[in-house]
């Protein structure tokens, strides 16, 4: 018989039965087969077995393994067996069979530790449930002792709710269950929140199972966020709405429940697949328009308090739970409200007037403005803006013809653009205002039915163009700054801040330079029109009317000699030109003998003689100052003439220039279209060139056919 190192079975073969020879029979050796595994114990090492113990002593206790030596387990492995005695069983682990004392080796905390990890293993696979002691806290969780292995438990994994304390689980003993193994470096992580949640899983099977809308149910705030509250109603969670909380608006759910708080809440709706319960708190009280007096309705003025304020308007509380709208169009007259915050602000105590009440739809609208007296009335607008009225305004608004002004909230007027300066040519009312200015203004028109006010800045003064009208005499030359230049003329700044107007060919310097901006000149007065408040001036004028004046001298002479001569060919016009020439000298002459007897008068001494000379020269003199005023008529008159030959002058001018666009135009028109007309010529020529080629290879294509033909028929 040979017991083999793997196990403690019997092996018989030719050799034993040679030894002991036949003196057993079969079944006599099965028997004592069986006798012998009995007492000889199957023990392998590497392995969990159970022993006996023999004797007790100070280094430790002597157990008996099975094996031809007994194992020592020393003092430090008998932890927690205080009871143990002679004959009792303990599990060790066999390491080794023999060492090389030849005694075996053995350990029970090894024989813990694999038992544990068997048990763990298990856990795993079967989803079963162990218990382990919290030793300590680490990084991001606690440290678990199941039967001598320590496990992580992470801190998201101790329960369903945050956990802010981990301390207070220390020593503690708790149920978990293994999620993972990882066996390269023997960690095992286990979980105490999966067991809590299977718990609430079935609580919330079991809870809503029996659920009924309206029902009343007592909860534990859970969660507080800005939108409502999360109500545990143990084990299955419901959200409190913010709009279901009261009747009147909440605005800030912290403020009025704290975590673990018990409530009341009725539930008012619930998913079953989903699982979501929706709770109410105000539902457990009447509805606050169910109490709200009749005496409320259109018309009746109401005192409340702003609860809430929106883009759109402002919430008026009149009672709890009972609110009302204030549109942002009804708080003032005025249509320049941006915001409600810029009228109202919350907590503000006020009266409103009643527009609008619905109270199957628990619905009201307010209004503040209808408090207050409409400005565009006769008692507003009629006695206190009548025509002439001068007033500060503000400027809400600016257009390109315009700017409107508030005298008071809900009145307003126009400022026309022309209305704003007498002098100044304004292109853009920005120029002179932007809004939020505060200006004096007066009243141009009223009309109240159509509600519109005109205003004025200008009328606040007098009209200076009637005093412009004596300074700035037609012919008459002033200095002037060329403001701006434009594709026909020029903007000029004269005195007294007034504007002028110079045609294009005015601009031209004595060098024949054309004039720039910010140059300072003299310009003269061509034409002066008070109505339209318009100067028109020319710079080129004031040189170009002197070498006028030198020729208008120099070619009369001859011309009046030529028409002494031939008086008989003259026209009647003609004559009427020599009589004034005649008159002209006469009256030089006179002039001439006036001046010589003055300067004999002045010599002589004086007597009764020369003072009658005196009278004459007297008379003589006013002749004289006559004369120069018939000057001076003639002068207008002739530059009256010149100025409408200048009109007539650049009316040609402008119709030529039209003239000479007109043909310009045609002239582009006409390109164009010959171009249009070449082009489609050379489509048409194309097409006509791609038939010929199509019709050519056509041809090449009938000759080979042909040609091959022929010489097929010649073979």
């Amino acid at each position: 018989m040979i017991k083999t190192e793997k196990s403690s079975k019997l092996i018989y073969n030719s050799k034993s039965l040679e030894r002991y020879g036949n003196k057993y029979t079969k079944e006599e050796r099965e028997k004592l087969a069986k006798l012998y595994d009995k007492i000889i114990p199957d023990a392998e090492e590497y392995s969990i077995i159970k022993a006996k113990v023999i004797s007790i002593r100070q280094n430790g206790a002597v157990l008996d393994i099975g094996l031809k030596s007994d194992g020592v387990l020393p003092l430090s492995e008998l932890r927690g067996l205080t009871d143990l005695k002679p004959g009792d069983e303990v599990e060790v682990y066999l390491e080794s069979k023999e060492d090389k004392s030849g005694n075996p080796v053995i350990s029970r905390k090894k024989a813990n530790l694999v038992k544990a990890w068997e048990l763990i293993q298990e856990a795993l696979e079967n989803k079963t449930v162990l218990q382990g002691l919290v030793k300590r806290r680490t990084k991001g969780g606690l440290i678990v002792d199941i039967n001598g292995i320590e496990a992580f438990l992470p801190g998201s994994q101790i329960d369903v709710s945050p956990i802010l304390d981990f301390d207070k689980f220390i020593g503690n003993i708790i149920d978990v269950a293994v999620i993972k193994i990882k066996h390269a470096n023997d960690n095992v992580v286990v979980s105490h929140k999966v067991l809590i949640e299977k718990e609430i899983e079935a609580q919330k099977i079991s809870i809503i199972n029996n659920l009924e809308k309206g029902q009343i149910l007592e909860g534990t705030v859970k969660n507080v966020t800005n939108f409502g509250v999360f109500i545990d109603l143990g084990g299955v969670d419901g959200l409190l709405h913010i709009t279901d909380i009261s009747w009147s608006k909440v605005t800030n759910p912290e403020s009025m429940f704290q975590r673990g708080q018990k409530v009341k809440v009725v539930v008012t709706d619930f998913d079953e697949a989903k699982k979501r319960i929706s709770l109410g708190m105000k539902q457990l009280t009447p509805h606050p328009w169910d109490s709200l007096s009749d005496d409320i309705k259109e018309g009746s003025i109401v005192k409340g308090k702003i609860v809430n304020l929106t883009d759109y308007g402002a919430f008026l509380e009149i009672k709890k739970g009972v609110e009302g709208l204030i549109h942002v169009s009804e708080m003032s007259w005025s249509q320049y409200i941006n915001s409600p915050k810029d009228y109202v602000k919350i907590g503000d105590e006020l009266e409103a007037k009643v527009l609008s009440i619905d109270r199957d739809n628990k619905k009201m609208s307010l209004g503040l403005k209808q408090l207050t007296s409409m400005p565009w009335s006769n008692e507003i607008a009629g006695k206190n803006y009548p025509v002439g009225t001068k007033h500060k305004g503000v400027v809400r608004n600016i257009t390109n013809f315009g700017a409107f002004i508030e005298l008071q909230s809900g009145l307003e007027g126009l400022l026309h653009i022309s209305d704003m300066s007498w002098t100044k040519k304004i292109n853009h009312p920005s120029e002179m205002l932007k809004v939020g200015d505060k200006i004096d203004v007066q009243v141009l028109t009223l009309d109240i039915d159509n509600k519109k006010l005109t205003l004025g800045i200008k009328q606040l003064e007098e009209d200076p163009w009637d005093t412009f009208e004596e300074v700035f005499k037609e012919d008459s030359i002033h200095k002037g700054t060329i403001i701006k230049k434009m594709s026909r003329g020029a903007t000029v700044e004269l005195p007294y801040g007034i504007e002028g107007y110079v045609p294009k060919k005015g601009l031209f310097k004595e060098n024949k330079k054309e004039a720039e901006v910010g140059d300072v000149l003299d310009f003269v007065v061509l034409e002066f029109v008070k109505d339209e408040h318009r100067i028109v001036l020319s710079h080129t004028e004031t040189f170009e009317k002197k070498e006028k004046k030198k020729q208008n001298n120099f070619n009369r002479k001859p011309a009046a000699s030529r028409n002494l001569v031939t008086a008989t060919k003259s026209t009647l016009g003609d004559i009427e030109e020599l009589s004034m020439l005649k008159e002209q000298f006469s009256k030089k002459k006179e002039e001439e003998n006036i001046k010589e007897e003055v300067k004999t008068n002045k010599k002589e001494k004086l007597s009764e003689s020369e003072k009658k000379e005196k009278t004459k020269v007297s008379n003589n003199s006013k002749l004289v100052e006559d004369n120069k005023i018939k000057k001076e008529e003639e002068k207008v008159n002739v530059k009256k003439e010149e100025k409408e030959e200048e009109k007539v002058n650049v009316k040609k001018e402008e119709k030529e220039e039209e003239k000479v666009n007109v043909k310009k135009e045609e002239k582009e028109e006409e390109k164009v279209n010959v171009k249009k007309e070449e082009k489609e010529e050379e489509k048409v020529n194309v097409k006509k060139e791609e038939k010929v080629n199509v019709v050519k290879e056509e041809e090449k294509k009938e000759e080979k056919v042909t040609n091959d033909k022929d010489s097929k028929r010649k073979k």
